[in-house]
């Protein structure tokens, strides 16, 4: 599937306002940047997991696929990998090229995976790569139990190679604070975030319609777990890349639990080298909800 899309700078600014940025300060000289330049919104910057809207715009059309049947209010976001090529821009044509990577029966659900390509339109520049991994509940049990359907045309399984990521992540949190040098812990909550944030194109029911969401089993509407992740990577773009989100290589997490809005969310980093390890926590339940790293191109002069 192929989209074309315009990039506006005002899409730019309402996302990362929905992401938390001046949340706390108006005039924050490492986030304005991302809502407000002197010279014209045009020089504004784009935060990296923008490029996360791209991955799940190409879900409604997946509703003609034969065999696959869903229900979108029931998804649940399983993991997410973002390669950057190059800085999006704050205006541009975009090409977003979006394939099924994969499909696996669960049984009571199915997993399906994407891999969308943005390209810019004028100079075909490939921009981002995001491979997306959701949680399609009671899509599952379509196939023979004792065999069930499983495909991929990635070289090497991103579900495998996601996996083995998160144990090995998990293994370097349990070291910590011995091995891995702890650099910050940022506390952040907004009641209204899910509500700002749908307004970047997720308007998912799930997340603002309180009946839906008990439909979906949440005792209230949930957090977009994207979200989330723009959370933590805003928090370390400010902590360890001194407010320079171009020094972002590559980001990966993986979704743990829900998260409710105005929830205190707690975002914790330890720095191995060129690589971000980082978890999110739920402060009133003490819960991890979200675990991943970031591979930067370099770091801050001051680190």
């Amino acid at each position: 599937m192929t989209m074309m899309c315009f990039l506006l700078h005002r899409d730019v600014a309402v996302y990362a306002l929905g992401v938390g940025a001046c949340g706390r300060n108006a005039v924050d000289t490492d986030e304005l940047k991302y809502v407000y330049h002197e010279n014209g919104q045009q020089f504004i910057k784009v935060l990296p997991t923008f490029s996360t809207l791209f991955s799940l715009r190409g879900l409604p059309q997946l509703s003609g696929v034969p065999g696959l049947k869903f229900d979108k209010r029931l998804l649940l976001h399983g993991q997410q990998y973002i390669e950057i090529h190059k800085p999006l821009p704050s205006n541009a044509s975009l090409l977003n090229k979006t394939t099924i990577a994969g499909f696996h029966d669960k049984g009571k659900a199915a997993i399906l995976e994407l891999e969308t390509r943005s390209y810019e339109k004028e100079s075909g520049e490939l921009l981002t790569l995001n491979r997306t991994s959701v949680f399609l509940r009671g899509a599952g049990g379509f196939s023979d139990p004792s065999k069930p359907f499983t495909y991929s045309n990635y070289p090497v399984n991103p579900a495998s190679a996601m996996k083995s990521q998160k144990l090995n992540l998990l293994q370097y949190l349990r070291i910590v604070p011995n091995h891995l040098r702890h650099v910050a812990t940022i506390l952040e909550f907004y009641p209204k975030s899910a509500l700002l944030y749908r307004l970047s194109g997720d308007y998912n029911p799930l997340h603002s319609d309180p009946m839906i969401a008990k439909v979906a089993g949440f005792s209230r509407p949930i957090l977009h777990g994207l979200c989330t992740l723009g959370f933590a990577v805003r928090a370390i773009i400010k902590c360890i890349c001194r407010g320079h989100p171009d020094m972002v290589k590559s980001i990966f997490a993986r979704f743990l639990l829900h998260v409710y809005p105005g929830e205190a969310l707690i975002t914790e980093m330890w720095l191995e080298g060129l690589r971000v390890i980082y978890q999110v926590k739920a402060k009133e339940r003490n819960r991890a909800v979200l675990l991943g790293c970031i591979d930067l191109h370099r770091l801050a002069a001051s680190l």
